[in-house]
């Protein structure tokens, strides 16, 4: 591969897909970003930031746009120039039975697979059950391709392991671990990664390189809720958790913070082991469902701070999924708001990341101004925002303050 030709596609130009294009069209590669929304990627196309909180985006299309990167919204076109494609579109699960909803996946290989060449290659970056690429991603290609997987195209999966806010910079700390179809495949990832990541690992196939994906975030998870669990006996003990927390740290011990689980990776990946009924998942689905029910546990805090007072006004400050980051999905606050509901309270909103409008369209509550936060009978600061710290320590008395921003 070089320079000049053999054209890298990156499928799905989300907050994961545009920060890897990014990486690849500043290593000089010739990139072509593809993304079924018009608007979206009009916008890219003209160098405007969908995601401006991401830092080096803006730099990199005011650089590399329309020169070796280029995008469009038709997949033929995509599987006419290219001749690499990673594909890092979303896999939602549906809210009541967890189980994964593979139709956005499905329509992105069917795409690739209609105009795949002998000797393409496709690498699968989006979080997924065990087995999915060697089962129903090798088989949409094939029968889409009438070719055979690494006979006549090479597969492999190579999981995305970076972070909102540090996604580029990810690239060049963390390994990327590639595991292919066969050897070849593997062989064959390697190179296209090797071209723009500082470092790349291979393992022994497809199947160990989801594993390993889904590893690291039920180890995240597992570990919250061990959090959570502590946090609840040490209020129930009255000793300082953060104090345990602080002084039980060393080499051999790491306590997580304790809360509401939320965004794309944590709360979800569990549920693609803990529903295959052939495997045993006791440990993984006590902490899932355990931190789930964190939002009835603080719910439970802010009664006993409101006690028997009716028409009662609680205020949620921090909306998305983590501080910082203005993403919403699978954010805590979703299971907060609905908690405060079922218990007949009013629930508004704070978040520097979002405007009154927002906030009801997408959370379904009213904002309040944080100067008036004192007309609240009770407030639950669930995000690490520490801007409002001064005004929460006039009212500290009506707070719960999950992430311990204004202390003990």
């Amino acid at each position: 591969m070089n320079n000049n030709s053999n054209k890298i596609c990156v499928v799905g130009l989300g907050k994961a897909g545009l920060p890897l294009a990014c990486v690849i069209a500043d290593s000089g590669l010739n990139i072509l970003g593809l993304d079924i929304n018009k608007e979206h990627i009009d916008k890219i196309a003209n160098k405007i930031n969908p995601i401006p909180e991401e830092p080096g985006v803006q730099e990199i299309l005011d650089l590399r746009m329309g020169n070796n990167f280029n995008v469009t919204n038709d997949p033929n076109k995509a599987v006419i120039e290219c001749n690499y494609f990673i594909v890092i579109v979303p896999l939602f699960i549906d809210e009541k039975t967890k189980q994964p909803d593979f139709s956005i996946l499905k329509s992105a290989f069917t795409n690739i697979g209609k105009g795949l060449k002998k000797g393409d290659v496709v690498i699968l970056e989006t979080t997924v059950p065990p087995k999915t690429t060697e089962t129903l991603i090798k088989d949409i290609l094939e029968e889409e391709s009438n070719m055979k997987a690494s006979v006549d195209f090479h597969l492999a999966y190579s999981p995305e392991r970076i972070m909102t806010g540090y996604s580029i910079s990810r690239y060049k700390e963390f390994p990327k671990i590639v595991g292919g179809l066969t050897t070849r495949c593997t062989d064959k990832a390697f190179d296209v990664y090797s071209k723009f990541c500082n470092k790349v690992e291979k393992v022994k196939n497809t199947r160990t390189a989801e594993m390993i994906k889904i590893t690291e975030g039920v180890y995240r998870d597992v570990n919250i809720g061990l959090a959570n669990e502590i946090f609840k006996i040490c209020e129930e003990l009255n000793v300082d958790f953060w104090e345990v927390k602080e002084r039980a740290e060393n080499v051999f011990c790491h306590i997580h913070e304790p809360g509401i689980v939320g965004g794309h990776c944590i709360p979800v990946y569990p549920w693609f082991l803990i529903n295959d009924p052939n495997l045993k998942t006791d440990i993984m689905k006590t902490a899932r469902l355990l931190s789930d029910d964190m939002a009835n546990y603080y719910t439970n805090k802010i009664s006993d701070i409101v006690g028997s007072k009716e028409n009662v006004k609680v205020a949620i400050i921090g909306l998305s999924y983590r501080g910082g980051v203005k993403e919403k999905a699978y954010s805590g606050s979703f299971l907060l708001i609905n908690a405060l509901k079922n218990k007949g309270y009013t629930v508004y909103g704070v978040d520097p990341l979002y405007n009154s409008t927002e906030i009801m369209d997408i959370f379904d509550i009213d904002s309040i101004m944080i100067n008036n936060i004192h007309e609240m009978d009770g407030i639950i600061l669930l995000n690490k925002i520490n801007q409002y710290k001064d005004q929460l320590l006039n009212n500290k008395d009506k707070v719960v303050d999950i992430k311990n921003v204004l202390g003990g």
